[in-house]
């Protein structure tokens, strides 16, 4: 039986519960409202709204240029299409440079979006900001590793914590933010074994991406888990469908049955008008 409460919609204490409990956590990102629902109704105990939405959705290289705007307008679809899942809602690129405006722009996200949470990428310079939302009532979820929002500062995508100095600094990081007061920690292309050795660390949940089986709980951006792509996934990830190939096969019948169609049918004379 899962160590989560009855409630209509799970808490960050449920979240906490699981890792207590010793039960792995869930997560999932969503962009959207039907996305969502069906993450939702399947059982996901956490979506997170990522900004990674800057890459699978809007098109771009890197997540820098998605906006807050960006950010609040899918959030409060995913939000709308869900009635159990903790919904957690990426803080973009820029908006949480110290802790004033990270806390402006956290209670913007919650009070138009109602998402429960919100992450905030970065180390032990982060904690002075995940501390000030906390204080104020925002829950928050770190996020250490690898973080896209710096790609270009850290050169590029690669694992992290390889060297004896660099995983010093990943568990110094870990522990400043638990004590800042997140509520959980995710952790993405982190050594497996440094991964597993910070969540035996700490009390607060550990949410690993490309991490290892270490951690408390697994995160993965939808796309990849079910085969959505144009492009190949990233290599931690093991798609569970391949919703692309379906997606290409039925507008390929489509298309087949549109070219095929009598021109004369009723509905397709010229100058009749068709809505589509």
């Amino acid at each position: 039986m899962s160590a989560a409460t009855e409630t209509a919609r799970l808490t960050t204490r449920d979240i906490q519960r699981l890792k207590q409990a010793g039960e792995k956590i869930a997560m999932l990102t969503a962009y959207d409202y039907v996305t969502a629902g069906l993450l939702d109704q399947a059982g996901i105990e956490m979506i997170l709204v990522g900004d990674s939405l800057g890459n699978v959705v809007l098109g771009h290289e890197t997540t820098l240029p998605v906006s807050l705007e960006d950010m609040i307008r899918h959030t409060a679809a995913v939000y709308r299409g869900t009635n159990r899942a903790l919904v957690v809602c990426d803080m973009p690129f820029g908006t949480a440079t110290d802790p004033d405006t990270a806390l402006r722009n956290a209670v913007a996200i919650l009070q138009r979006t109602g998402c429960q949470a919100v992450k905030i990428e970065g180390g032990v310079g982060a904690a002075a900001a995940v501390s000030r939302l906390t204080n104020q009532g925002v829950p928050v979820m770190a996020h250490i590793g690898l973080t896209p929002q710096a790609v270009h500062q850290l050169g590029g995508y690669y694992r992290h914590g390889k060297t004896a100095p660099a995983a010093q600094k990943l568990i110094d990081a870990a522990l400043a933010l638990q004590d800042a007061g997140a509520f959980a920690i995710v952790l993405e292309m982190v050594v497996p074994d440094l991964a597993a050795e910070i969540t035996r660390l700490l009390d607060i949940p550990t949410i690993g991406i490309g991490s290892g089986e270490g951690c408390s709980g697994q995160v993965l951006v939808i796309n990849d888990l079910i085969g959505l792509n144009t492009g190949r996934a990233p290599s931690f990830a093991r798609p569970k469908a391949d919703v692309a190939s379906v997606i290409k096969k039925a507008v390929g019948e489509y298309i087949a049955e549109v070219k095929a169609r009598d021109s004369t049918e009723p509905g397709d004379r010229a100058g009749e008008r068709v809505h589509g």
